[in-house]
């Protein structure tokens, strides 16, 4: 049987003070396919952030281990590349600077001046920003903020992104032009996402699985609901799609109605 391309496997986490121990997260065993993009929900404080962070070697889980095909995930690298809700741009650096300093970083053996350029470029124009190549952060709004560090995410060519509300601190429609750049990126690419959200309509628009998580403490996976709806998707005809309805209607209702009790045994 081939093994699944990212797998959570009893994973526990517990946070210590003194003589005080808090337990966040309890018995997640998640498989994850190449190329699926999979979004994380659920209520503040249940964990999903630190189950991220596990996956990007940032922290080490109580039990449990993470595997990358089939290799056993413990410190951070290249291979997993996150974009957090602050864009965490270097003001010193411009917009092609922040990019290519992650380009020189992992590529500085393996390419050439000219060919890190043009990979930096390339990455720009993913998500439209070469023409601002030359500006600072403190230029350009923060949508464009974020689609730098989605640029600079990418450029590393990781084998998973991972994405923590990257989208939680922008404007209604900003937010919208940045899910569907994010959605064109992984059709051209086919790449691995695993973001975490608190916006139903998000998750149900962008996911082929949603991963429903239980309050915490002991936080675990209560439900995951697959999304069928076939790709590309276009918000303005799924805002009256009965299946789009279903799937929102089934996220919410385990959110406020279920989220207490796993579907399954813990």
């Amino acid at each position: 049987m081939e093994k699944p391309y990212l797998r959570f496997e009893q994973i526990g986490m517990s946070f210590r003070r003194g003589q005080m121990a808090t337990e966040v997260l309890r018995h997640i065993d998640l498989d994850i396919a190449k190329g699926e993009f999979v979004s994380m929900i659920g209520h503040s404080g249940c964990g999903k952030s630190t189950l991220l962070n596990i996956l990007g070697g940032l922290l080490q889980s109580t039990t449990g281990e993470v595997f990358l095909e089939g290799k056993v995930v413990d410190e951070p690298g290249p291979d997993r590349a996150i974009v957090f809700q602050n864009h965490s741009l270097l003001p010193w650096l411009t917009v092609y600077g922040n990019v290519a300093i992650a380009v020189d970083k992992v590529f500085g053996a393996s390419k050439s001046k000219a060919e890190r350029h043009d990979w930096v470029m390339h990455n720009l124009e993913l998500v439209q920003m070469a023409q601002a190549r030359d500006k600072r952060p403190h230029e350009v709004s923060g949508g464009m903020k974020q689609r730098v560090g989605i640029a600079r995410a990418l450029a590393m060519q990781p084998k998973v992104l991972l994405m923590d509300e990257p989208f939680g601190a922008l404007d209604a429609l900003t937010r919208a032009h940045l899910q569907d750049s994010v959605m064109e990126i992984h059709a051209r690419l086919g790449n691995t996402v695993l973001m975490i959200t608190h916006d139903v309509d998000e998750a149900v628009l962008l996911s082929d699985r949603v991963v429903m998580m239980t309050n915490g403490p002991a936080a675990t996976i209560g439900e995951v609901l697959p999304i069928t709806l076939p790709r590309p998707r276009r918000r303005l005809e799924l805002a009256t799609d009965l299946e789009y309805a279903r799937c929102r209607a089934a996220v919410l209702e385990f959110l406020y109605a279920r989220h207490r009790v796993p579907s399954r045994a813990a």
